[in-house]
């Protein structure tokens, strides 16, 4: 039996990422599933700082639980050049449509912001994920050692204005 619950059973809201985040946001990235194995090293000594989130439009999606509020997953937005930076997705909360909910929010913030295209560089096992978005694949992404030894696709979101 999958532990994956779908769609959203509890409320979720999507918030500015404050400093006092940095370390919940850092554990969420050091511990993906999906950086495990081969992939660990490119997130090993990996920092979400209270610096990184006040330079960048940073964004939490928040399930509302007994302890007033849980991260459930994350995205940064990069303004200049247009990148989705970071975009994570606690574990635990994979397949209820989380990703989906901070991809919309990421898209009004860059229209509201003037941008037409963003870029992202997927992780591997993220291809899937970008392509069900509506994400178009651009190109490759280079190898980068010694923190990124492999090759990796690049996705454009295309942000049509309202």
């Amino acid at each position: 039996m999958s532990s994956r619950i779908s769609p959203i059973s509890q409320p979720i809201t999507i918030r500015r990422a404050v400093a006092r985040d940095a370390k919940r946001l850092t554990r969420l990235v050091r511990g993906s599933g999906a950086y495990e194995g081969k992939y660990a090293a490119a997130v090993a000594g990996y920092r979400v700082g209270p610096d990184y989130i006040e330079a960048h439009r940073a964004f939490v999606a928040v399930g509302a639980d007994e302890h007033g509020g849980r991260v459930l997953g994350f995205y940064s937005l990069v303004l200049a050049p247009p990148e989705l930076d970071l975009l994570f997705v606690a574990d635990e909360a994979q397949g209820r449509g989380i990703g989906r909910l901070l991809v919309a929010h990421m898209q009004s913030e860059a229209r509201a912001a003037g941008l037409d295209r963003v870029k992202v560089v997927s992780h591997l096992p993220a291809e899937d994920f970008y392509h069900r978005v509506g994400a178009v694949r651009t190109g490759t992404a280079l190898a980068n050692p010694p923190a990124v030894l492999w090759d990796r696709p690049e996705f454009e979101f295309r942000i049509p204005s309202e």
